[in-house]
């Protein structure tokens, strides 16, 4: 075995605008040193079949009944991974281990042990001529799980290199999670509510922009009060609300149709910060993911939980990028045969590798 591996991590998330790439070095336990990333955007048609596939996927049922077309979109979006990879490879010269390959998640109910995420992680390792790992939450899900959230053994990571006894990392990206670390090192995570779905959804739906910068639009608005005090009481009393870990589909705009844009905006971006705001630690925050760009968002949600809350690149890390950082990490981790889930994250029986490690060439 190597001290360390070079691995390239490949991360699409709810927005489904494109892929996160990310090159890091790391043994797969305490080192680690970020060498490269960057943003690839999806080509127009790649974006339009994933944003239409995922409004017809509802149910499990829906994934046998619409099978042809996810299996063609899967190539398609496998050789958009494949060739921006061959083209950092290319660039950065680098002599990589592993790609992780998180493939896009096109529907996950953790709680009846369902995840997809389309991707070919044999045909990407053919193209690439690498060793690639894929198919991360499906261990996690067999072994009593709820396939997410997987980053948290990353955060551990990173909580490393921050001098404080209690630290929580609030990822921020279509759904909002939490990782707490405590002095023992001991981690917790959980699933805390909607991140950027409601909002993203909402503007791209109004306006020709696919989210709203820096919370300007809901800013401007007003808030309906109560609409949003029924929303809330309606969330918090479901059964949605217990869930470890949340999809897109648990969350639900509707009730804010008939509002002007920047009032619905305004109405939606409070739901979240009040959603967010009742479930986490409210000490030593460190945010990551797109949502920490929407200030107005992190002020509504400071204000409720009466604390500042830092950013994750304040520790000289691109908070745009951990998700990738991540999986590249996850991809080293299940090499190596080591754990990425854990009761304490995924509610998995116990510690559980994850992952399905091909080689194709």
């Amino acid at each position: 075995m190597k001290e360390s591996y070079l691995s390239l991590g490949l991360m699409s998330g709810t927005s489904m605008d494109g892929v996160d790439a990310s090159i890091i070095r790391s043994d797969g336990k305490n080192e680690y040193e970020p060498i490269y990333d960057e943003f690839f955007e999806y080509d127009k048609e790649i974006s339009q079949r994933l944003n239409l596939s995922r409004e017809k996927i509802n149910t499990k049922e829906d994934i046998f009944k619409f099978k042809e077309d996810l299996t063609i979109l899967e190539k398609k979006l496998t050789l958009f991974h494949a060739e921006l990879s061959n083209k950092i490879l290319v660039k950065k010269k680098a002599d990589i281990d592993l790609i992780g390959f998180h493939g896009q998640t096109m529907y996950h109910d953790g709680e009846n042990k369902i995840s997809l995420q389309i991707g070919d992680g044999n045909l990407l390792s053919q193209l690439t001529k690498k060793k690639v790992i894929y198919d991360f939450r499906k261990k996690d899900l067999q072994n009593g799980g709820q396939g997410a959230p997987l980053s948290p053994i990353f955060h551990k990571l990173l909580y490393k290199f921050i001098k404080k006894e209690f630290v929580s990392f609030l990822n921020i990206g279509g759904i909002a999670n939490e990782t707490i670390i405590n002095q023992n090192e001991k981690m917790f995570s959980k699933d805390v509510g909607p991140g950027n779905c409601l909002i993203d959804k909402w503007i791209k739906l109004n306006t020709n922009k696919n989210y709203d910068h820096n919370g300007e639009f809901a800013k401007s608005g007003k808030i309906d009060r109560i609409i949003l005090e029924n929303a809330i009481d309606f969330f918090l009393n479901s059964k949605i609300n217990n869930k470890r870990s949340f999809d897109i589909l648990d969350f639900d705009y509707s009730f804010v149709r008939g509002l002007s844009m920047n009032d619905g905006a305004a109405t939606l971006t409070e739901f979240t910060a009040e959603i967010i705001s009742k479930k986490i630690n409210n000490k030593n925050i460190y945010a990551c993911g797109g949502g920490r760009k929407n200030l107005f968002l992190i002020e509504r949600i400071e204000n409720k939980i009466k604390n500042k809350i830092s950013m994750v690149d304040e520790l000289n890390i691109n908070g745009d990028f951990i998700e990738s950082q991540a999986f590249a990490y996850l991809a080293i981790r299940t090499f190596l045969n080591l754990p990425i889930s854990f009761p304490e994250t995924t509610g998995c029986k116990e510690p559980c590798v994850g992952g399905i490690l091909v080689q194709n060439f």
